[in-house]
């Protein structure tokens, strides 16, 4: 399978004039496509362009409404419920996160929670928000019942990622994983591709590792036995239970917290009744800022700079490589894999846009 580079710019036009088509106000369309290409950007291509044809189907489908508005069901001065009323999950959750750094910064905390929403894109996009605020973010979604426990077959969590920014020079420290071995998405771009999966990433329906991409989907799609591993794989010997129990903190930052659906009963395929969770924290609490980022930025390089293993001549810490990755994606273009670029064609056509109008 060969890829093809779109010009970061274009890609955003592309992908702003699609959801425009869909009903979207421009700002809805700009934040949402910022979301997804971030992804890209990051070199997170499970999230990125390649996941347009998966929006477009829940907005045609009526799981997404592009009309509707997001209602605030409680809030306290450092916190707030908000139900998502099957918006976007890209805009309701840059609200929310604003909501946090709005509350942060005047109170020193904000924790805001969102339920009945949709798929928000990479968790790390809404802890940068606070960060790029001076402000340590923390972002979680769940999704729905696509991992399994530890020793079990029924899917019954999410690939619910956890993700942390906290400002540092010159990187921020940023942390965004699933709380699986590997996101759903990651099984989406081995199947497109016509790759085994690795051995430990995900389970048949009868509990046992599977490494058929397809199979894998098609159980999750039919809601059967089978899914994804926890962080840790199979086995408690090689730390299963740490991603099982990882995933409990999620649900409990996001369906639990907001008073929404629990990965096992969010039924539509991710959409329409996922929640979300965010928190922003003005560290200067604690402190002098100053010192405490020139502590985390020490902290930070000293790892950099430590003994390399043998093999090896980098070490790297989170969110370095996506800036990396993305002042090289600012000129090189954005990967689109044969599949995703036909997906964007069918997508042009439904909604009356021709692909070659943008990429020539």
């Amino acid at each position: 399978m060969s890829y093809t580079y779109l010009p970061v710019d274009k890609a955003r036009l592309f992908c702003e004039d699609v959801f425009e088509k869909h009903g979207f106000t421009r700002e809805e369309c700009e934040r949402i496509v910022d979301v997804v290409l971030t992804a890209d950007l990051y070199g997170i291509e499970s999230h990125g362009i390649q996941r347009m044809i998966r929006y477009h189907n829940s907005i045609i489908r009526d799981l997404v409404h592009p009309k509707a508005k997001p209602e605030i069901v409680f809030e306290t001065k450092l916190s707030a419920v908000i139900d998502g009323a099957r918006t976007m999950g890209q805009t309701t959750a840059s609200m929310a996160m604003n909501m946090a750094i709005a509350k942060a910064k005047e109170h020193g905390f904000g924790a805001v929670t969102v339920r009945n929403c949709n798929h928000y894109g990479i968790a790390g996009y809404y802890a940068k928000m606070a960060a790029a605020e001076d402000l340590l973010g923390f972002s979680s979604t769940n999704t729905e019942a696509i991992a399994i426990p530890t020793f079990g077959k029924q899917p019954m969590l999410g690939t619910s990622p956890l993700a942390l920014c906290m400002p540092a020079d010159p990187y921020d420290f940023l942390f965004d994983a699933a709380t699986t071995v590997v996101p759903r998405g990651k099984i989406e771009i081995y199947n497109k591709k016509g790759l085994p999966l690795k051995d430990g990433w995900a389970a048949d329906e009868n509990g046992e590792t599977c490494s058929d991409a397809q199979h894998v989907l098609d159980n999750i799609n039919a809601k059967v036995f089978g899914g994804i591993f926890p962080i840790g794989g199979a086995s408690v010997d090689t730390a299963s239970h740490k991603g099982y129990g990882l995933g409990i903190i999620a649900e409990i930052f996001t369906g639990i917290l907001s008073g929404g659906h629990t990965s096992p009963h969010v039924m539509n395929g991710g959409m329409g009744d996922t929640s979300f969770g965010f928190i922003a924290l003005d560290y200067g609490m604690f402190g002098d800022k100053k010192e405490i980022k020139d502590r985390m930025s020490t902290l930070l390089r000293e790892l950099r700079e430590s003994p390399k293993a043998k093999g090896h001549d980098r070490i790297y810490t989170h969110g370095e490589k996506e800036m990396e990755s993305t002042e090289e994606k600012m000129r090189t273009g954005i990967p689109a894999n044969d599949k995703t670029i036909e997906e964007l064609r069918q997508i042009g056509s439904y909604v009356g846009l021709r692909y070659e109008d943008y990429f020539a």
